[in-house]
């Protein structure tokens, strides 16, 4: 059996962009129905979600046979969490809160085996397919797509340090714990958040990595693209439930 290449990895060396969403439904039927969208990418979130080590397999395992992407995101960069997610089949993981490059390179050395990295080893796992793929763990470094998140007005001056990491694919900008650390915290739409945003994304590009977003305003979302922003989250799918429910609510009821 083949080692699964990773799409979205190779996308992302080839410039082309990538238009995701976010799913934190911890439901496995919710996954795939998602995964059939159309995206490129979607991100299975267990950092602000009840998404459970066991719910993130069998997500990764409903959203498999199509061909968006599933990307994982650990509540946080701890090498065992994502050691065990990696394991479960992720091959791309959105590390949250990293704030300097030494801990872009903690991130590094859990997601690669040595001696480029940490991960432990194990040969009976759902990402060797249960021993099946044959040198798995000679070969796994190369399918693996680390990207990290920063998140705070700390970290975006740390933008080219973080990106100068061996090992980093993609730097992501979350402007909700953005804006809260630069005193605007609930309004990721303030000016001057924005204007960080933008600014992170042209130095991610300019320092030669691929620059990530999430963001569910349609408009700013353009002008991210336009700044440089190569794997774009364009919604959540508990906020497009929400959105949509209460819009029907309000047609009804008057």
């Amino acid at each position: 059996m083949e080692l699964p290449r990773n799409p979205f990895k190779a996308a992302l060396k080839e410039g082309r962009q990538q238009i995701g969403i976010w799913c934190s439904i911890p439901e496995p039927g919710h996954a795939e129905a998602l995964a059939g969208c159309g995206f490129d990418w979607m991100l299975i979130d267990s950092e602000h979600s009840t998404v459970s080590l066991g719910t993130v397999q069998s997500m990764l395992q409903a959203a498999e046979p199509y061909p968006t992407h599933a990307i994982v995101r650990p509540g946080w960069n701890d090498a065992v969490e994502i050691k065990r997610i990696l394991d479960a089949g992720a091959q791309s993981i959105l590390v949250p809160y990293v704030q300097s490059a030494a801990e872009a390179k903690k991130a590094v050395e859990a997601v690669l085996y040595p001696p480029k990295g940490r991960r432990g080893v194990a040969g009976i796992t759902r990402a060797s397919r249960y021993g099946l793929v044959p040198d798995y763990i000679a070969r796994a470094n190369d399918e693996i797509c680390l990207l990290v998140q920063v998140e705070t007005a700390e970290a975006l001056t740390q933008i080219e340090a973080i990106a100068a990491v061996d090992g980093v694919d993609g730097v992501f900008i979350g402007p909700a714990d953005l804006a809260a650390s630069m005193g605007h915290p609930g309004n990721p739409g303030h000016p001057d958040v924005r204007a960080a945003v933008l600014d992170g994304l042209r130095r991610i590009r300019a320092a030669g990595l691929p620059a990530g977003l999430l963001s569910l305003d349609k408009a700013f979302l353009k002008d991210a693209v336009a700044a440089g922003s190569l794997f774009t989250a364009v919604d959540v799918d508990t906020a497009i439930l929400y959105r949509e429910a209460r819009a029907l609510a309000r047609d009804w009821k008057g």
